[in-house]
């Protein structure tokens, strides 16, 4: 039963991290727009560069949530999954023993 229970609470934590990442994607798009705003009205004031620094960390928080779900779509075994495996059917088997 331990492999049923793994599924579920690796489907749990990519549910997770996909609503993460749309949390910070909002998160930087919202924090390039004040950026900008900020820039555009008091370029250099400390408004803007705070504005910056929370857009940089809301960037590297969606590039971790990103690369996070990446590494779960990998397989950790390495081999292919059953269904890529190629399929043999009888008719190749028979041209094989006949060759």
């Amino acid at each position: 039963m331990a492999p049923k229970i793994e599924r579920i609470e690796f489907l749990r934590a990519a549910r997770q991290l996909h609503r993460v990442r749309s949390f910070y994607a909002a998160g930087v798009l919202l924090w390039a727009g004040t950026t900008a705003w900020s820039g555009w009205q008091a370029p250099g004031s400390r408004q803007m560069w705070v504005s910056v620094l929370l857009l940089a960390v809301f960037t590297a928080l969606l590039v971790t949530a990103g690369l996070s779900l990446r590494r779960l779509a990998v397989p950790a075994t390495g081999r292919p999954a059953h269904h890529a495996a190629p399929h043999k059917t009888a008719n190749s088997r028979q041209a094989h023993a006949h060759a």
